[in-house]
Formats: C-alpha cells, sequence, structure tokens
C-alpha cells in the first residue's frame, strides 16, 4: 500500500445460506484496491472521461474557454451533461476548501455516470466518473485560457473516496455535516452520508436546497449558531438571491429533486462496485478451487448474497416515505425523464413520483448503465435473477412490499427495454 490507499482497505461482511436470517452465518472478503486483482493505480482507465481525453488529444473534440466559467460550459456538453443538474454545496469539503464558501459555493453537475465540480474563482475543476474496472476514477482539470490539462488523480482523492463513506471502495458521496457561517464544518458534531434511504431531517447539510418540500425538515441551507444548527427558516426556498450573487453560476438552482437523486446514483454506483470487487475477489481467491460441488455451491450462495444487497438497493428498499409532495426545477425534470427508454405505453423507470416516493416505478434507472452492464457477468445475472423473482411476484418478501403497486408495470417495461 502506498499513501492515502491504504484507507482504501476494508472487510466486507457477506452473509450465508439466503434462506437463513441474514444476520446467522458470515465470511468476510478483504479487499484491497492495491493488491491483486484490482491493482487500482496499475490499472487502465476506461471511461466517458478517459475517452474525452483520447479525442481532445487526437483534435477530434476541442474545448472552449470563457472568462466567467473557464471550460465548465464545453466540458459539461462533451460529457453529456445538463446544467439543469447543478447543485450547490457551501461545506467546505473539497480539495478547494480556500474558495468554498456561502457565498461562493462549489457546482456539482452530473449525468448517469459523471460528476463535476466547479468553484467560481478557480482555475481547477474535479471529475469523477464510473469506471468498469476502477470503481470510481478520479480527475483533475487545469484551466487556463489556452488550454485545459485533464489529467487522472489518486491518492488525493482517495483519502476520502474510498472509505466508509463510499462503502469503503472507490467511489462517491453525498454528506451532509453541520456547517459554520463560512462554510467550514464542526468536526465534533454528527454528519451523515446520505441517500434515499435517509431521513429527510438529516439530508443537505452543508447545501443549498431549491424547490417545496412542504412540513419535511431538512438541514440544507442552514448554519450552525451558537453550537446549534438553525433550521427555523431554512426550507421551501424557490431561489438563492438572498444568499448569494447567483448570477456567475448556469442556473440559479440547488435543486431538490436533483440532490435526491445524486444520493441515490452515488449510492448505488458505490454498491455496484462493491459487489463486483467482492465477487472479483471471490474469483480470484478460489481460482481452480471450484471444481467440487461443495466449492460451487459455497461459491454460489455467495454470489447470491452479494446480489441481493444490489437489488436492495435497485429496488429502493427502505426508501424513506414522503409525506408531503416534492417539486423541484421543472427543467430538470423534464431534461432527466427523457433521457430514458419507453415502453411501448410510453411508460420509463425514470418517471418521477414525489408524493410518496422518488420514482413512480421504483426500480432504478441506472439499470441501463454501463456501469451496471459491466458488472461481472455471474454478478450480473444473479441480479437479474433476483430482480425477475421480485417483478414476477415470486418473491414476496416483506421488504418487497412497497412494489405490490409496481410490479406488472415495471416488468413490462423491463420486458421491452431491458431484453
Amino acid at each position: 500500500m502506498r499513501n492515502a490507499a491504504g484507507l482504501a482497505c476494508f472487510a466486507l461482511t457477506i452473509l450465508l445460506v439466503p434462506s437463513i436470517a441474514r444476520a446467522q452465518l458470515r465470511v468476510d472478503v478483504d479487499i484491497d484496491i492495491e493488491e491483486a486483482p484490482f491493482h487500482y493505480t496499475d490499472t487502465p482507465d476506461d471511461n466517458r472521461v478517459s475517452r474525452l481525453i483520447e479525442k481532445i488529444k487526437a483534435k477530434e473534440v476541442k474545448l472552449e474557454y470563457s472568462r466567467e466559467h473557464g471550460y465548465l460550459r464545453s466540458l459539461l456538453e462533451a460529457l453529456e451533461i445538463r446544467e439543469s443538474s447543478q447543485t450547490l454545496v457551501f461545506s467546505k469539503t473539497s480539495l478547494q476548501v480556500r474558495y468554498i464558501s456561502r457565498r461562493n459555493p462549489r457546482a456539482i453537475y452530473f449525468n448517469d455516470d459523471t460528476y463535476v465540480g466547479w468553484v467560481n474563482g478557480s482555475s481547477l475543476m474535479e471529475i469523477s466518473t464510473a469506471d468498469p474496472k476502477l470503481g470510481a476514477a478520479f480527475y483533475t482539470v487545469d484551466m487556463m485560457p489556452w488550454r485545459a490539462k485533464i489529467e487522472q488523480a489518486y491518492y488525493d482523492c482517495l483519502g476520502c473516496h474510498a472509505t466508509s463513506m463510499t462503502q469503503g471502495v472507490p467511489g462517491h458521496t453525498v454528506r451532509s455535516v453541520m456547517p459554520m457561517v463560512d462554510g467550514s464544518v464542526d468536526a465534533q458534531l454528527e454528519s451523515f452520508v446520505t441517500d434515499d434511504r435517509s431521513p429527510f431531517a438529516e439530508r443537505w447539510g452543508g447545501w443549498f436546497v431549491t424547490g417545496l418540500h412542504g412540513d419535511m425538515r431538512h438541514m440544507g441551507n442552514a448554519y450552525l449558531k451558537s453550537g446549534l444548527l438553525d433550521t427555523s427558516n431554512n426550507g421551501n426556498l424557490m431561489n438563492l438571491r438572498d444568499e448569494f450573487d447567483s448570477s456567475n453560476y448556469l442556473s440559479p438552482y440547488s435543486d431538490i429533486v436533483a440532490l435526491m437523486v445524486l444520493e441515490h446514483q452515488t449510492q448505488l454506483h458505490n454498491t455496484f462496485t462493491r459487489a463486483d470487487f467482492s465477487v472479483r475477489r471471490l474469483s480470484h481467491d478460489s481460482s481452480g478451487e471450484l471444481a467440487s460441488e461443495e466449492s460451487k455451491r459455497e461459491y454460489q450462495t455467495q454470489l447470491q448474497i452479494i446480489a441481493n444487497e444490489v437489488v436492495d438497493r435497485m429496488l429502493f428498499c427502505d426508501e424513506t416515505v414522503l409525506t408531503n409532495e416534492v417539486k423541484g426545477s421543472v427543467l430538470f425534470a423534464q431534461q432527466f425523464t427523457e433521457r430514458g427508454p419507453r415502453d411501448s405505453l410510453g411508460r420509463s423507470l425514470r418517471e418521477f413520483d414525489l408524493k410518496r416516493r422518488l420514482f413512480k416505478y421504483p426500480l432504478s434507472y441506472l439499470i441501463y448503465s454501463s456501469a451496471f452492464d459491466s458488472l461481472q457477468p455471474d454478478l450480473r445475472q444473479e441480479i437479474l435473477r433476483q430482480i425477475g423473482e421480485v417483478l414476477r411476484g415470486e418473491n414476496r418478501s416483506p421488504e418487497y412490499a412497497h412494489l405490490d403497486d409496481a410490479r406488472k408495470a415495471m416488468l413490462s417495461i423491463l420486458r421491452e427495454t431491458k431484453p
């Protein structure tokens, strides 16, 4: 191990025997991303960003510079990321802490696999993306008017992005913290890694949030006063003009629906990576030992349990129930929804609900992603098998009861759009 890569070593607990209560039998799979079969820093990247770098080198793509935003707009277009995906974080939880404050928040833009971080006034942009071998791959963009230098980054990023906050693998996270008025974080107070399972009351500390959410309370837009987070008047903001000058940002919003999508997506990407790494490690450790029927059965049992965690996240098990309707930017919702495939009835897994839950059909749209398609074949097939059992009604376990009003529709959508 070298430098901060030591933070990327973790033990994944896997439960045995699916027919028995989940807490009974366990086996640990140790994963060190610098050891076989991973070799993180020695493995070539192959993803949306690395392909863009090659196109820039071949002069097939040229990024355009502007005085206001550097290469931001041009880079987003090249990466197929919509400006409406903008979310804004004012806590000092990035490499660029000296630039970030409530008056100058960091902007995050994203699509289904790639995330771009931009700070007003900085000559550096940050990118992370899903990579089939690396999990998450990280890049910096050094912006000068005469060139944009895009380089892969390693340990400066892995110090935070390969820890328990990312399920122990190179990944992404939406972190909710207790911020002070200048954006500094009070490390003595509790913080949260948030996803679709998180209570609203624990979400978005250190983030700006625009949109309506009724009586549901969150931590966004607020900062500590006398050691307490002031949430007396922090919700249901339609704009941020009273918070800072947003004229130099690509959008006037830090959209609540975009934030909810970002939370779900980041942790599901991490779950994909953790499951994929675990199966790769199991296969590596048992190479040449799967000849016996007993070994095959043990491997299959472990595979089923690893896949089940992915299935539960893809099917939004334990998702926080919304008690009020959420309304965000019409543009983000429209552009996000229109990207997905539809069945012959016009239905899509990208359709929002936002009254009781995030999506109308609670099966993650990331089933169409390259991150899903690049999972180990055994793992991917086991995930699809388990999803099929649930949607056909063959698996009626209580954790899937929330799907009862949507199983048939989701099965029909999948049959037409994901053969």
